[in-house]
């Protein structure tokens, strides 16, 4: 499985961005998707993951200001970003996961400004 990260860049406090990750493979419908980020200086955490069946979860300090969505006919899954604050600045990362494996993408770094 590969997946192929875009859509980062540099952005002020209050705007939008739109992140996307095309994955390969034949069975994108069968993979839980997700999205992580990296901060400087801090883990790796979980933004959003978005189940087989549509099913989203996400993190309390994005709930109610990012959505996570998929499209199993193009193999893509999307992380809608508004409101960004500065400490939403991180490299944003894809996630698939399917049979037991945890599989990622190369990472898109989004900065927000005040």
């Amino acid at each position: 499985v590969q997946l192929q990260a875009s859509g980062g860049g540099l952005v002020r406090a209050g705007e939008s961005l739109e992140l996307s990750c095309a994955t390969s493979g034949r069975t994108f419908g069968s993979y839980v998707m997700g999205w992580f980020r990296q901060a400087p200086g801090k883990d790796r955490e979980l933004v959003a993951t978005i189940s087989r069946g549509g099913n989203t979860r996400y993190a309390d300090s994005v709930k109610d200001r990012f959505s996570i969505s998929r499209d199993n006919a193009k193999n893509t899954v999307t992380l809608q970003m508004n409101s960004l604050k500065p400490e939403d600045t991180a490299v944003y990362y894809c996630n698939a996961y399917v049979v037991l494996t945890s599989y990622w993408g190369q990472g898109t770094k989004v900065t927000v400004s005040s």
